[in-house]
This record gives structure tokens, sequence and C-alpha cells, in this order.
């Protein structure tokens, strides 16, 4: 039984991560969530708005949601950091058991378009 945030976040089948352009203004994407050990892990496309905006700075925030991105509780404060090529792929083994036939066939799509370069993973600490 879920907990603890993490534990919940973790559970969900999205997870609404706000980052912050350079004006400070927030923008909020729904993505698919997994847990790793005591982060949560995302993956998603390297060139992405998000991804740049995390590189810039990595203070997010996070909460559940529904696939449109609507929110479905209180956003938490957390820190993001793009992950290296190993937990990139960890993440991907993560996302296509948890997600099954539609997780599975989304990453494969993915990697036939982009290479296996083409993605990244993101590691989401919950501040606190």
């Amino acid at each position: 039984m879920a907990d603890t945030a993490l534990d919940r976040l973790a559970a969900g089948k999205y997870l609404l991560i706000t980052s912050y352009k350079k004006d400070g203004s927030p923008v909020a994407t729904p993505v698919w969530v997994v847990r790793d050990g005591d982060a949560l892990g995302v993956w998603t496309v390297a060139d992405s708005w998000k991804v740049k905006r995390i590189r810039r700075r990595g203070d997010v925030l996070v909460g559940p949601c529904d696939v449109r991105g609507n929110p479905s509780g209180s956003p938490l404060p957390a820190t993001a950091e793009i992950a290296d090529p190993a937990t990139t792929e960890r993440y991907r083994q993560l996302l296509g058991r948890k997600y099954g036939l539609v997780g599975r066939l989304t990453l494969l799509g993915s990697r036939l378009r982009r290479g296996k370069g083409g993605t990244v993973g993101i590691t989401v600490r919950l501040d606190g």
C-alpha cells in the first residue's frame, strides 16, 4: 500500500513535472513515471524543451495527474537532473514493465525513430 509521497507518485500512471523557463514561468508536462530506489525515473526525448529547462534549472514541482496533465493532487518541490545512459536504460526497462505492451511498443517506436541516444532519463528526488 502506498504510504509515502514517493510511493504515491511512483504508483500513479502519470506524473506532472513542472519545470521553469528562463523568465521563471512554469511549464507543466505529464510524463510516465517509475520508482527507482529513493527517486522517481522519467524518460523523454533528449532534445525536448523540458530537458533543456531542467539542464538549466533543476528545481521542479511534481504531482499526480491524468494523461492530459490535469492535476489530481498537490504538487511537491523536487530536484531533477538528466540521467546518465545506464540509468536511462534502466528507466526504459522499468517503464516497459510498468506500462506493459503499450509501454514496450512506445519505447520501441521511439528507439526506431530516434535511435538509442535520442532519449534521456530524468531522475527526480523529492526535496526534504
